[in-house]
């Protein structure tokens, strides 16, 4: 049977006394931070048996931060997704203890998301929020940066050089990705059809601009219809969909480039085109992943939230440690690609 690690053994591997690890264990004096997190590497490393204690006690010592999201319409699988891996990045944090607050914008209105956004930053130290690219919201984007509360952007960026940074994906290359895709998967050259949640998202414009300018580049024998707004609802979604397809039978190719996946499937569910169009849709849900498994959906392409979460969650605490940044910045994530074959 293995010996149980001792607190000599500990102090050896660690580097530092027995008394120096006693103090870490009981808080009887200051120890440095570096010292005490090196005694807890140790503990973990070796199986010591009061590890989750020292944890406890570097955990006490840290600063405590309130920080604020605001994402939209809780009731969507996504953003519900996204709301549980805020809350597990906040308080996993290794350097604040913290507590997240989320709200919901129920509509894409710049006053309502302007509201609710005011609300979260009268309380909290940092806010992150999903949103319009709007004058309105601009403004008090300013008002909140003027008060020392770090704002920023998340998946869409808005307020560019106000807000304290922008975090997500690169949404010029999710475009032309998307049109790659197309224009290897569709059957043959034809129609292809565009949805975007808002012109004043700006992620679904450069997502649109990457879309656009890849087929005009690399695969001009495809036709793009006119850009459709969906407004990120599903029924919306759905109908459009179902209407192009009985207009427009030579339609190859369809790319949802924000939400209201779940509409695009029920649609082409419903119509049972003869010959399905390639079909790029985003985020991958348990009903993505059935369209995908039954040929529906050609490809998915979907944001890493727990990682996009933790990065966050580490920029905020940045910005409430050291102040507005000189040059806000963007933080792009690499996107995740799911295909029939890999899900």
């Amino acid at each position: 049977m293995a010996k149980r690690p001792t607190i000599t053994d500990l102090a050896r591997i660690s580097g530092v006394s027995v008394a120096t690890v006693d103090r870490v264990l009981n808080s009887r004096l200051p120890v440095r931070e570096e010292t005490a997190r090196r005694v807890y590497e140790a503990a973990t490393e070796i199986g010591y048996h009061a590890a989750g204690l020292i944890k406890q006690r570097l955990r006490h010592e840290l600063p405590e931060y309130r920080l604020g999201f605001l994402l939209l319409r809780g009731n969507y699988v996504f953003y519900s997704a996204f709301a549980h891996e805020l809350e597990l990045a906040v308080s996993q944090s290794p350097r604040f203890r913290g507590v997240a607050m989320i709200d919901f914008a129920d509509s894409l209105a710049p006053d309502e998301i302007v509201e609710r956004a005011r609300k979260l930053g009268s309380k909290c130290r940092a806010v992150a929020l999903v949103g319009p690219d709007h004058p309105t919201v601009t403004v008090a984007v300013e008002e909140m940066k003027a008060k020392g509360l770090p704002v920023f952007s998340l998946l869409s960026d808005f307020a560019a050089g106000i807000r304290e940074g922008y975090v997500g994906l690169d949404n010029r290359k999710v475009g032309r990705s998307a049109a790659w895709m197309i224009s290897k998967a569709a059957k043959r050259p034809g129609k292809v059809a565009l949805f975007v949640g808002s012109h004043r998202f700006h992620g679904h414009e450069l997502r649109e601009i990457g879309f656009r300018s890849f087929f005009r580049e690399q695969a001009p024998e495809f036709t793009l219809l006119e850009t459709l707004v969906n407004l990120e609802a599903n029924e919306i979604t759905q109908g459009t969909l179902v209407n192009l397809l009985a207009s427009h039978p030579d339609l190859v190719g369809c790319y949802v480039a924000g939400g209201g996946m779940e509409g695009a499937v029920a649609a082409l569910r419903q119509a049972k085109p003869t010959e399905m169009p390639a079909v790029i849709c985003n985020e991958i849900t348990a009903v993505s992943r059935a369209a995908l498994a039954d040929g529906i959906l050609t490809m998915v392409i979907s944001t890493p939230l727990a990682a996009l979460s933790r990065e966050l969650v580490d920029l905020m605490a940045h910005a409430i440690e050291t102040g507005a940044a000189n040059a806000p910045g963007q933080t792009f994530l690499p996107f995740d690609i799911y295909l029939p074959e890999n899900i």
